[in-house]
Order: C-alpha cells, then structure tokens, then sequence
C-alpha cells in the first residue's frame, strides 16, 4: 500500500483534455518569450554567467519550501542522484549558452536556431534510450539542420561565431530531456526540478565571483523576474502534459518565435530577415513532423502490446 501511494504521488493521474493542454502549452510560452527578450536586455548591464546565477538563485528558492523534511512534497528524495545532477548540469549548460547567444544575436534568429532541440533528441535517444528511428525520421532531421544552416549562412558576412551558442544550448536541453524519459515513472517532478535548481545554483555560484558585476536594483528586479518567468513557464508545461500527448502539445510550443518577434521589434527593433524566416520555417516543419512519427510510434507499440499474450 505505501509503494502504491508513493507511486500515485509521483505520477499524477493523467486526464485526457487536449484543448486545456494546448491553452497551458500557449500561456507557457509567453512566460518563456518574456524570459528570453528581459535576459537580452540585461545582457547588456550584466554578464551572462550573472544573470544565470540570478536566475537560478530564485529558481531554488521558489522550491525551498519542498526541500525542508517536514513539508509534505518533501522533493530531496531520490533513487537516481547521478541522473539528477547531470540533468541539473545540462540544464545549466542550456539556460548558459542560451543567454550568451542572446547578448550578440538577434532573439529571433537565437530563438529559431534552438528550437533544434528535437533533432539532438532524435540523435541522442538512439544511444540512451536504444531507440531505432526511421528513414522518414532522418530526413525531417536533415531538413531541420538545413533550415539552421540557412539561418547561419556560414561563409557570408551574416554569419556570427555566437550563432553556436543556441545550437549548444538545444543539445544540453535535449540531453536533459533524454535524462528526464531515464527517469519518468522513477522520479517525482518535484525532486527533479528541485535537483536542477541546485545543482545550477551550486555551479553557477562557483563561477560568478569571476564575472562579478555589481547589479543596479533595476538589474535584480529584471533577473529576478526571469528567474520566476521561466520557472513558471516550465512548470505550466509539464501541468500541460498532464492533459494531452507530447504530439498534439509540441507544436504549439512554437508560438514562442512568434512572441519574441514581437517584442523583439519593440523593444530592439529587430525584424527577422527572410533568412531566418526561411530557415525557422524548415526548423518547424521538421520539428512537427519528428512530433507526428512520435505519435504513429507510441500508436503502434500500443497495438503491439494489446496484441501481446503477456500484455
């Protein structure tokens, strides 16, 4: 009974409404884009490794109170504390990587090349997950590096060397997501998201006495609102994936290029040249359809199960 109980804690019980999904997935990205455009802004006040650090810092203290033994979502619990920490740590190298590209690049164009995520997750599951993935499914990836070859332009005087640092960031999001399916149905939400904001805040703390700039209280107020924005995006989002599968969810998520468009054009004055909308295009596309073979795959092995006399 005590097995069963804690099981029922760490899984929340799944409810099939797609359309509250969606509206999660659409309100977690204006947080995300609201993150994004204020860390550029910052960027500009404040070393990339210090508004990490900011951001991390009130990352780990939204989740303080589920750290304290005697609170009832007590999250410091867990089977898988090698995992835990080399999520943290990707998870770092993502939200890192990502805010440096964004001190030098465009938020359109940076926001366009991360959303490269879920080619590296195609690449990676094969090694971790042991995944066979399709012929179909290697080609959308290809069309998705050539749409980020397109939005680069390496060899043209558009090219910027920062333009890796997004690309980077997508590989440690994606190594992140390929630890969190290591861990689904092992490790409670909670534990997992509470690891990674110490785990960040550990590292990060190490490294920002190097960059140390002395922040206005303009300056913390803004770091401190991406540390809240983007933790509560995330956390929409895994309420969203409570009420919908991950294929019909995923590409709403793209909405966010088009938020940091438009506040990339207030506030920066940045309008995306046809390159970068040709090349997001070819991104998205491949990226919804990697989504749908998903969804015709998990189909198919549900069938098989339901076929099989020790299902």
């Amino acid at each position: 009974m005590p097995e069963k109980k804690q099981a029922a804690r760490r899984a929340p019980a799944r409810v099939d409404h797609p359309f509250k999904g969606i509206a999660l997935v659409l309100l977690s990205t204006i947080f995300l884009g609201c993150s994004d455009v204020t860390a550029k802004y910052l960027s500009t006040e404040l070393p990339s490794i210090e508004i990490t650090w900011i951001r991390f810092l009130t990352f780990a203290l939204m989740f303080t109170p589920v750290m304290l033994p005697v609170s009832p979502l007590y999250a410091m619990r867990t089977e898988r504390l090698g995992l835990q920490l080399m999520r943290g740590a990707v998870l770092l190298g993502s939200s890192l990587f990502f805010i440096t590209g964004l001190r030098y690049l465009p938020i359109a164009e940076a926001s366009a090349t991360g959303f490269v995520s879920p080619l590296f997750v195609t690449a990676l599951s094969i090694v971790f997950l042991s995944e066979k993935v399709g012929v179909r499914r290697w080609i959308a990836t290809a069309i998705g590096l050539m749409g980020v070859v397109i939005i680069l332009r390496p060899g043209t005087s558009a090219f910027h060397l920062a333009a890796f640092f997004p690309i980077i960031s997508a590989f440690c999001w994606a190594a992140a997501l390929i630890l969190t399916r290591m861990m689904s149905g092992r490790e409670a939400v909670l534990t997992t998201m509470t690891y990674s904001a110490l785990t960040g805040l550990t590292l990060l703390t190490a490294m920002v006495p190097f960059v140390w700039v002395t922040p206005s209280w303009s300056a913390i107020g803004l770091g401190i609102f991406i540390g809240v924005a983007s933790t509560v995006g995330q956390w929409i989002i895994v309420l969203a994936y409570r009420y919908g599968d991950a294929s019909v969810l995923a590409p709403f998520s793209y909405t966010q290029l088009l938020w940091v468009s438009i506040l990339g054009f207030f506030l920066f004055g940045e309008v995306p040249d046809l390159w970068t909308v040709i090349g997001a295009a070819f991104i998205v596309a491949s990226g919804l359809y990697i989504a749908h073979r998903e969804r015709v795959r998990r189909s198919q092995l549900l069938v098989l199960e339901e076929r099989s006399p020790n299902a």
